[in-house]
């Protein structure tokens, strides 16, 4: 595959992403597990959420360094556009809001199958996974647990943390926790896709591979 049908695959996936997690904000069953522990930061520091999720996404990427998985376009890539994404998209309104239980259940579904859809693309287009996904590869690489577990391990741990900090738990939240990690593993199944087998190119590669093709 090319690089440049590598980069589409990896907005593409990055705004399915986006996507799936504005579903699952307009369910209005509660925050996901990663918004609910930058929600409860602000109420020790004096940061906005906005400004928690830069803080909590350099946090990760200096673990993810520690335990050797590669920092690639794509990790950055994550940290930029994804919230470029969800910004447009709930400026356009076309994402409704859910205004009943059933309408919520619903949003939420769609979103966490959805962002199990954008990870697999993003992931698969070899330029590094975003900051949270490397440490779900890095508990399934080192623990040998599989993607879903790995997976729910890490959401079940940012929703308890926001919760201890004080930040708004609901049943979205407890939800998201466990089946994301589920839907996350059920979407590679799909398509035969082992997370830790993918061999990421990492930022210096791809920066010296463009220096090439432009001399």
């Amino acid at each position: 595959m090319s690089k440049w049908l590598r980069l589409l695959r990896l907005m593409f996936g990055l705004f399915l992403f986006a996507l799936g997690s504005v579903c699952v904000m307009n369910s209005n069953l509660g925050y996901g597990p990663w918004e609910l522990f930058q929600s409860g930061l602000t109420n020790l520091m004096p940061l906005t959420i906005g400004e928690a999720t830069v803080l909590v996404s350099v946090v990760i990427v200096i673990i993810i360094l520690l335990l050797k998985e590669i920092i690639g376009v794509g990790t950055l890539a994550n940290m930029a556009f994804i919230g470029i994404f969800m910004d447009v998209i709930l400026s356009t309104g076309v994402i409704p809001f859910g205004t009943g239980i059933i309408s919520g259940f619903v949003l939420l579904f769609l979103g966490l199958f959805i962002t199990a859809f954008g990870s697999y693309f993003y992931i698969s287009s070899g330029f590094g996974a975003g900051p949270r996904d490397s440490l779900m590869v890095a508990i399934r690489r080192r623990t040998g647990l599989s993607i879903g577990m790995s997976r729910g391990i890490l959401e079940c741990s940012a929703a308890t943390a926001g919760w201890l900090l004080g930040g708004p738990l609901g049943i979205g939240t407890v939800m998201t926790a466990i089946l994301l990690g589920f839907c996350v593993q059920l979407v590679f199944r799909l398509f035969s896709f082992e997370a830790t087998a993918i061999v990421h190119e990492n930022l210096w590669t791809t920066l010296q591979i463009r220096g090439k093709s432009k001399s």
